[in-house]
């Protein structure tokens, strides 16, 4: 049982970047399937596929290496937590390292990143930021 679906896959990849492996196996849900479709889109991983294990699901993450083998994703980290919320408004979303990294927000328009959140001008809750 795990109570923190996001923390784990974070630190899933995390730990599978470590080991430079090509894929790693996550626990599905909604919200780690949203922060996938960002991270895929701002170019962090190749890919995920679905995969049906007759219980929860579980979502097959394909990582993305450079062209010598260096890590493209190299921070994960956890910022709002089941024991400390962390909410911004759409004035207060700002660009990470500058607009080099992205953050990743749930907001009422889905999970989204930091450069989307404030062309729609939503905010939401800080989900984890990458870089």
């Amino acid at each position: 049982m795990n109570t923190d679906t996001i923390a784990d896959m974070l630190t899933r990849i995390r730990n599978a970047l470590q080991r430079r492996k090509a894929i790693v196996d996550v626990l599905a849900s909604n919200t780690c399937r949203g922060i996938l479709s960002v991270m895929r889109a701002e170019g962090y991983v190749q890919g995920y596929d679905e995969i049906d294990d007759g219980r929860q699901g579980l979502i097959r993450v394909q990582l993305k290496y450079g062209p010598d083998g260096e890590q493209v994703l190299t921070h994960l980290k956890r910022e709002s937590k089941p024991s400390r919320r962390v909410y911004r408004k759409a004035s207060e979303v700002t660009p990470v390292l500058g607009g080099l990294g992205v953050a990743i927000y749930t907001t009422p328009n889905g999970v989204v990143s930091d450069r989307q959140a404030r062309r729609h001008n939503v905010g939401g809750e800080l989900l984890c930021t990458i870089w």
